[in-house]
Formats: structure tokens, C-alpha cells, sequence
């Protein structure tokens, strides 16, 4: 449903706002001081999710792109390179933070989907010859952002990872919106993360809390991890409000399912009416991908007029827009989308 204010927002799945329950646990949880590792709140909510994920340990951070940097620095040596699809949020959406907190560059595999096959892997691997920096890490992204949520398949991962292994890189999946992922396949969330050294994800994108996210891995790794966190600002106090609210999003993690319901309505609604610009065989979780090059018009009209209905989305690079489905739009938001695009046949 759309928010009180009569806004649909599509622009990404962290704008939701906490829900009831998610309140209630906030205003009643236990706290300490998380610097010290005496917040009980946070300490479960990391047991948990370790256990969950089939790791020994993991480190409740702010936000994801954190909880990314923590991986990327804690796996490397300054001067190293990361290998990854050149489209990947480590790369692009992190405001540089690899380069500007721990000395990393990227050695990029190019993608539209975020799969890399071994071949892919190994070429990268071998580009970095005698003067070259060394490559110090394989990273991941799953689901992939910018195709739209797809979902990178696990056999891939497995196999890459391995090679990776293989030749003494560790390996970091970005699984930022890893319960679409698991949901979306209908593969547990363990096996998703089995392949990886570290693995991230988001309570505030499609779990729909108001803060949080978490890193899994080693214990000596979480450890290390766990130190660079407070250089970084991010040793936390009272934390267990946050974590109380990311506990409730995360036992409600099978609502996602509703989120993807939506997603391919509102994309099959927009495939029957501008076949060119959407591709709905390709939305498995919760986003639909809009591009300029099919519609009739540009995509800032379809933006503007959105706008004036009262509906929020994103438009990115490229001409492209791009709707997130969550917790706080529903069919007749879709349906209010779907009106907007026929008034501008």
C-alpha cells in the first residue's frame, strides 16, 4: 500500500517505513554498549544470522555499502585488485571507498548480468602480469543490481569461486538482496553462501528494515573485520533498537514472495504495452527494468507524469527506469503505474 501521504514510491526498496511490530520491538529491546560486545540485542541477532548463513561468526554494521567495505579491506593488501563485473555496486556505488579506504582498484569482467564465467575469471586473473597489480580477491554480486535483479546462478558461483580457491584468492558475494535471491530459486540461503569467504546482506532493502546490515564469515575474519569497523566509525552503542527492527524483518522474510508477485504484473502490464522497452521474462525478484530505447516517448516524460500521479521511481543511466517493489506499494500501485503509461498513448 502506498504511504500515508498517497506517494507510491518505486524508486528502491529502502525507502519502507518500519513497521508496527518493528516498533514495538525497538521501544522494548535490551541494550549495551555494541563497542563493547555487550549489546544482547546485536549479539543474537549476529548468532543468528552466522548460523543461518552456515558461517562461524558475524558483524552487524550500518549499512551494506560498510559491510562491503569491511570484506574488500579486510581480504586485501593496499595496492591490490579486486575482480568483478564492471558493473558491480563495490565498484561504482560506493562512493570510491575501495580506493580511498584500503588502496584497491578493480580488474573488471565485462557483463550485463553479473556472471562471470571461470574462463572470464582466469583471463582477468592472468591480465595481471609481471608490473601489474596483484589480485587479491574475487567479489560477487547477487542479486545483480543493474540488470535488474537477476539472479546470478549458483552453479556459476560455485564454479568460479572454486577456481578462485583454487589459485589462493578469497572469494566476497555482495548479497546485498540475497533473500530475493533465495526466494526468488527456492535455494536456501546457507547454500547460496557456501561458495564465499564472506558474504553480505541488507536488512533495509527487501527485508524492509529501517537500518542495518550484516557480514558473515570466519571467526578470525569477523574479528578483523570487527576492528576496521570502528576505524571506519561504525562501532556502534545502544545498537540492539536497530537490530531489534532488523530481527522482526528478517523473521518476516517470506513476504518477499508478495514483492515479486508484483514486480511481474507491473512488468508484464508495461511488456504488453511497450514490448521494446521491457523484457518481463527477465524480472525474477523485485525490480523491473524500463528502457527509453522502446518507448514512444522519453523517459523523463514517463518520469514527470509518474511524478504529478503521485508515483516515484528512479531514472538511471542510460535513459533507463527502473521500479523496486517492496513492502509499501501493492497491486493497485501497480495498477496506478499501468493507468499513467496508458494515458500517454
Amino acid at each position: 500500500m502506498a504511504f500515508p501521504n498517497g506517494i507510491a514510491d518505486f524508486r528502491s526498496d529502502t525507502v519502507t517505513h518500519p513497521t508496527d511490530a518493528m516498533r514495538r520491538a525497538m521501544a522494548a529491546a535490551e541494550v549495551g554498549d555494541d563497542a563493547y560486545g555487550e549489546d544482547p540485542t546485536v549479539n543474537a541477532l549476529e548468532e543468528e544470522v552466522a548460523g543461518l548463513l552456515g558461517k562461524e561468526a558475524a558483524l552487524f554494521t550500518p549499512s551494506g555499502t560498510m559491510a562491503n567495505q569491511l570484506a574488500l579491506g579486510t581480504h586485501t593488501e593496499p595496492g591490490d585488485e579486486v575482480v568483478c563485473v564492471e558493473s558491480a555496486h563495490v565498484r561504482n556505488y560506493e562512493h570510491g571507498g575501495a580506493s580511498a579506504n584500503f588502496g584497491l582498484s578493480f580488474r573488471t569482467v565485462a557483463s550485463p548480468n553479473g556472471e562471470m564465467s571461470v574462463d572470464a575469471i582466469a583471463d582477468a586473473v592472468d591480465a595481471a602480469s609481471y608490473g601489474f597489480p596483484r589480485v587479491g580477491l574475487l567479489a560477487w554480486e547477487n542479486t545483480h543490481n543493474v540488470s535488474g535483479g537477476t539472479v546470478v546462478p549458483l552453479a556459476m558461483i560455485r564454479e568460479g569461486s572454486d577456481y578462485a580457491h583454487s589459485i589462493g584468492l578469497p572469494v566476497h558475494v555482495d548479497g546485498a538482496r540475497l533473500w530475493n535471491a533465495a526466494i526468488a530459486t527456492g535455494v536456501e540461503a546457507d547454500a547460496i553462501a557456501a561458495p564465499a569467504d564472506s558474504m553480505m546482506f541488507c536488512f533495509s532493502k527487501g527485508l524492509g528494515a529501517p537500518v542495518g546490515s550484516i557480514l558473515v564469515g570466519a571467526a578470525d575474519f569477523i574479528a578483523a573485520a570487527r576492528w576496521t569497523r570502528a576505524r571506519l566509525g561504525g562501532a556502534m552503542r545502544q545498537a540492539g533498537v536497530l537490530a531489534a527492527a532488523a530481527k522482526v524483518a528478517l523473521d518476516g522474510r517470506d513476504r518477499i514472495v508478495d514483492d515479486h508477485v508484483n514486480a511481474r504484473h507491473l512488468a508484464t502490464g508495461l511488456a504488453e504495452r511497450y514490448p521494446e522497452a521491457v523484457d518481463d521474462g527477465a524480472v525474477v525478484t523485485n525490480m523491473v527494468v524500463v528502457r527509453e530505447s522502446g518507448l514512444p516517448w522519453p523517459a523523463d516524460r514517463f518520469v514527470g507524469e509518474l511524478e504529478a500521479a503521485g508515483v516515484r521511481t528512479a531514472l538511471i543511466v542510460g535513459g533507463v527506469i527502473r521500479f523496486v517493489t517492496h513492502r509499501n506499494v501493492d497491486a493497485n500501485d501497480v495498477a496506478r503505474v499501468l493507468a499513467v503509461a496508458d494515458s500517454l498513448t
